[in-house]
């Protein structure tokens, strides 16, 4: 059983009361700032974020420090944008950040400004997090009054200042082009890229978009160093991720444990196993928008890393692990997994706007058992069709379950 000593994101559970804070800075909070402001350039704190391999925690994987060097330092000003819309289904480790400690995920914020020379960043909630909104704008003024936000920061000629922003609760606009879109106070839809955030994003200018649990790591990567942070996880997937483990387990709840730690270990050791008289049948690993494991002993037994889980036909993304039992047929389970998709559609593109349209009425006939074979052959096929050619990631998303339900479990699509 992986043992942490003590926790890297979670520090509340080992520190009571960090949400305040006089406490936080007990136990060092700020100090990473400070040593970053007063005495390393802001190019320098990015190659440290590079060589410590810290990757972007909502579900991209993409490295961090090489996202931020990409800045167009040619066009002024930058902005720093922190993605807290958390809008996947099975996914609600961001929450516990911002609610338990909420300074870390701020420090790490203004780190991320400094490094991209940024003097304004921004905090983008989904509307329903409007109590975690509460929270981060006490802790924002809390930081004013000390003199950790404002103008000539601990006696250099930097400044920053920190806002929060809240959405109308629209899972697109966790897809960061639509999510700079809704903060311009237009429809939240994804934008065609290229261009990229780095060169043109909020208000058209260069902007890093991370999300929270990436930006959280960052204190402690500044602090401790990069080879530090590299004695945890794999040589490829550096650091410590936190699990959000949902669905037929015992014990669901968020998990902090290193990168590369197995499925069996995070499911039956941490997760307390199945209800009794139940087998496990299938993993989703990113949530509802994750292709559908089969829980083989070989799949239980597989790294959770950027570079293992696809071994097993899925991705980690945002580490959102939902478990599925004996219980459970996958021609229901698709069903409701299009329901969100087709629901939360922005409508922008045809592939994705239609496919979800025809896939909700077909699966809402398969898993109803009013289906012929001709059904589910013509499910596959509209999920085939809009394979690569959505406008954004939703569209792709919504099919992932959808084709490896079809494909790993045909005894559930099984007609008279």
């Amino acid at each position: 059983m992986t043992d942490i000593k003590q926790y890297l994101l979670l520090r509340h559970r080992d520190i009571a009361g960090l949400d305040q804070l006089e406490t936080y800075r007990q136990s060092g909070g700020f100090e990473a700032f400070q040593k970053a402001v007063t005495g390393m350039q802001p190019g320098q704190v990015t190659d440290v974020v590079k060589a410590s391999g810290l990757r972007g925690r909502g579900g991209a994987g993409f490295p961090t420090g090489m996202k931020w060097s990409f800045i167009d330092n040619k066009n002024w000003p930058h902005y720093v944008v922190a993605n807290a819309d958390e809008s996947e289904p099975g996914t609600f480790k961001d929450r516990e950040i911002m609610t338990y400690n909420p300074f870390q995920f701020l420090e790490g914020l203004a780190l991320c400004a400094y490094a991209v020379s940024a003097h304004e960043a921004y905090v983008y909630l989904r509307g329903e997090f409007w109590q975690v909104a509460a929270i981060l704008d006490r802790c924002i003024a809390e930081m004013e009054a000390a003199g950790l936000l404002g103008d000539k920061l601990f006696g250099t000629d930097y400044s920053l200042r920190l806002h929060t922003h809240l959405g109308a609760g629209a899972y697109i606009c966790g897809e960061e082009t639509a999510l700079l879109e809704s903060m311009e106070g237009k429809l939240g839809q994804p934008r065609l890229r290229p261009p990229f955030p780095p060169s043109f994003g909020l208000y058209g200018k260069p902007t890093i978009v991370n999300n929270v649990e990436t930006l959280t790591n960052l204190p402690l990567i500044i602090e401790k160093g990069a080879e530090w942070y590299r004695s945890y996880g794999t040589d490829r997937s550096p650091g410590v991720k936190i699990f959000s483990l949902s669905g037929c387990v015992n014990k669901p709840g968020n998990y902090e444990l290193p990168l590369g730690t197995t499925f069996r270990e995070l499911i039956y050791q941490h997760g307390g196993g199945l209800p009794e008289g139940r087998k496990i049948k299938s993993i989703m690993p990113a949530g509802a928008s994750s292709s559908l494991i089969v829980a083989t002993e070989e799949a239980l037994d597989t790294a959770m890393d950027y570079e293992s889980v696809p071994n097993v036909g899925a991705q980690l993304g945002s580490a959102s692990v939902i478990v599925i039992d004996d219980s459970v047929n996958v021609a229901w389970l698709i069903h409701k997994t299009i329901e969100f998709f087709k629901h939360e559609s922005c409508g922008k593109c045809t592939p994705c706007r239609e496919g979800t349209y025809w896939m909700l009425h077909l699966t809402e006939r398969i898993a109803g058992g009013h289906a012929t074979s001709q059904d589910v052959e013509l499910l596959h096929d509209v999920a085939s069709q809009m394979k690569g050619k959505c406008f954004c990631a939703l569209g792709e998303f919504s099919i992932e379950a959808v084709l490896s339900g079809i494909e790993r479990f045909p005894q559930d699509f099984e007609h008279e």
